[in-house]
C-alpha cells in the first residue's frame, strides 16, 4: 500500500495525509483512543521505521517530527469537526470524521482551517494597530500557536530534566517512585549494572512486588533495542521492570515492552513523565490566572 505520508530530517510530511490515517486509524480503533494508541496505530498503518520514529524537531530534540505532526493532524481534523477529545486525553470521531473515506474530505479540512488562520492573523494585525492607535485601551487576542495537545511548558521542563546531572535524574527517579507508593526505592547509581539504575518495592493489596527500574535522560527515541537489553539484565531478577525516560519509546519498542512470553516492562516517557511530575508537583506549579478581555466592539454598539 502507498504510504500517505513520509517523514525525514528536512520536508515538511503531507499533512492532509496524516489526517486521513489519523481517521483511518480511529475507525481500526473502535471510534476512540489514547494520543498513545493513535499514534502507534498510525505508525503501524503506514509502516512507519524506527529510524523515521526518531528524527526530532530542529530546536527541540525532545519532541519527534512524526509525533509533533501527528498532533497538528489531530489539532486540524478537531478544529473541522471530525474530532473531540476528552480531558482525560482521549480522542474520538465525530459524524463528520466517520463520514471522511478519502483525501478529499481532510484536504477539504485543512483548507479550511489554512484560511480561517489567514483570517485571524489579518484581525490580529489590525488589533494591533487598532491598539496603536488608542492609547490606554487593552485588547487582548487570544490565538492557538500550537497543536492543542503540545504544551509548551512540557518543553521547557523536559529542557531542564535535559541539564540534570545523571545521578540528579536517578534521584528525581527515586522520588517520583516514592510519591507514586513504592517503598524501599534504592538508587544503585555508578553501581548499578546491565542499564540497571534501581530498585523499589510496590505494595498492591496484600501482593507486593520488586521493580527494577532504568531511568535515561534520552533525546529522540527509545527503540526495542534499549527494551530488550534492559529485559536482558532483569533476567533472573525481577518480574517486572519500569524504564523512565525524557524522550519518546518507538511502536516497536512498545510492542517488545508488552511481548507475550517476556517479562513485562512498563514504559514512562517524556510526556508522561511530565504529567506525573505535575500530578504530583514535584517543581511543577500550577495556578489560577483571572484573564481580563475588553471587548471594545461591544461599547461602540451601545
Amino acid at each position: 500500500m502507498k504510504r500517505r505520508f513520509e517523514i525525514d530530517a528536512e520536508t515538511l510530511p503531507d499533512l492532509p495525509g496524516m489526517m486521513l490515517v489519523t481517521v483511518e486509524a480511529l475507525k481500526d480503533l473502535g471510534g476512540s483512543a489514547t494520543i498513545q494508541e493513535l499514534d502507534e496505530k498510525v505508525i503501524e498503518l503506514e509502516g512507519v521505521t524506527e529510524a523515521e520514529q526518531a528524527f526530532t524537531m530542529p530546536r527541540d530534540e525532545n519532541r519527534t517530527r512524526v509525533n509533533y505532526y501527528l498532533a497538528w493532524a489531530r489539532t486540524y481534523l478537531k478544529r473541522g469537526d471530525a474530532l473531540n477529545n476528552s480531558k482525560r486525553g482521549v480522542w474520538a470521531l465525530t459524524e463528520t470524521g466517520a463520514a471522511i473515506l478519502d483525501l478529499s474530505g481532510t484536504q477539504a479540512i485543512y483548507d479550511q482551517v489554512t484560511q480561517e488562520e489567514r483570517e485571524r492573523a489579518r484581525l490580529k494585525r489590525l488589533a494591533a494597530k487598532k491598539a496603536d492607535a488608542d492609547r490606554g485601551e487593552v485588547i487582548e487576542v487570544m490565538a492557538e500557536d500550537g497543536p492543542a495537545d503540545e504544551e509548551d511548558w512540557k518543553s521547557a521542563l523536559l529542557a531542564v530534566l535535559a541539564k540534570m546531572t545523571p545521578d540528579g535524574f536517578e534521584r528525581l527517579a527515586q522520588r517520583l517512585l516514592r510519591e507514586a507508593g513504592f517503598t524501599k526505592v534504592e538508587v544503585r547509581g555508578k553501581s548499578g549494572d546491565g542499564g540497571i539504575d534501581g530498585v523499589g518495592v510496590l505494595r498492591v493489596n496484600l501482593v507486593s512486588f520488586q521493580v527494577y527500574f532504568q531511568c535515561k535522560r534520552w533525546k529522540g527515541s527509545v527503540g526495542a533495542k534499549e527494551i530488550r537489553d534492559f529485559r536482558g539484565a532483569l533476567q533472573g531478577r525481577a518480574d517486572k521492570g519500569l524504564f523512565i525516560t525524557t524522550g519518546h519509546f518507538t511502536s516497536q519498542a512498545s510492542d517488545e515492552a508488552t511481548r507475550d512470553g517476556a517479562i513485562a516492562i512498563d514504559l514512562i516517557d517524556g510526556d508522561r513523565l511530565c504529567e506525573l511530575l505535575k500530578e504530583n508537583r514535584l517543581g511543577v506549579a500550577t495556578e489560577m490566572i483571572e484573564r481580563v478581555q475588553i471587548e471594545a466592539n461591544w461599547f461602540e454598539g451601545i
